[in-house]
């Protein structure tokens, strides 16, 4: 077995990722936020909650992002991306909002929820690397999470983008956790077990 292939390979990924990851948090800028964020911010004022969605691998950046919110001051559900057309998306009501993950942006099954919620009257957060997208023209604020290289042998599946999808909605939860002015102490109360919890005196 040829080891220096396999290291050279993930080398190359680290090499990738560094760029890749450097350049999209470099161009990451607060005023492309800003639509996003005053969205979610009039919503929970209005009494209104957030979901998160997405199909395939972008579903466990759903999970992720609706506990990061939920644990920052903003209460965030995930919506699951097919069985949204059947029947879920009654958790969905009129003002609410739905943050809506895809790498392409035209995922057949996500066109399908998104037209859904849409016409549940809820406001749409588009994430996607496809500014050009059907998701991205669809959505009532628009996050771009786009790198041009996904750092694998065949380019293809999604490494690095995933991450870029992550990292735009984390520092938008940082923008909202700011709004809530939330402290060591919220922290705690919605912490109480594990290490997080413990390490706060």
């Amino acid at each position: 077995m040829d080891i220096s292939k396999h290291v050279q390979a993930v080398e190359t990924f680290k090499e990738i990722t560094e760029m890749e990851l450097s350049e999209f948090v470099k161009n990451l800028s607060t005023e492309e936020l800003n639509p996003a964020y005053n969205l979610i911010v009039k919503a929970k004022k209005n009494g209104n909650r957030v979901h998160v969605t997405g199909i395939g691998k972008p579903s466990y950046v759903a999970g992720y992002i609706a506990s990061l919110f939920s644990s920052t001051g903003t209460p965030a559900y995930v919506l699951h991306g097919t069985e949204a057309i059947h029947g879920s998306s009654g958790q969905v009501k009129e003002g609410d909002i739905v943050i809506a993950i895809s790498n392409s942006g035209e995922t057949e099954e996500l066109i399908k929820t998104v037209t859904t919620v849409k016409n549940n009257g809820a406001k749409v957060i588009s994430v996607s690397g496809n500014r050009e997208s059907w998701l991205a023209k669809q959505g009532d604020a628009f996050l771009f999470a786009g790198v041009d290289k996904e750092g694998g042998p065949l380019n293809k599946a999604p490494r690095i983008s995933y991450l870029a999808e992550i990292v735009v909605l984390q520092a938008l939860s940082i923008a909202l956790q700011n709004e809530e002015n939330i402290d060591l102490q919220d922290y705690k109360k919605w912490h109480p077990g594990g290490a997080l919890g413990k390490s706060i005196k």
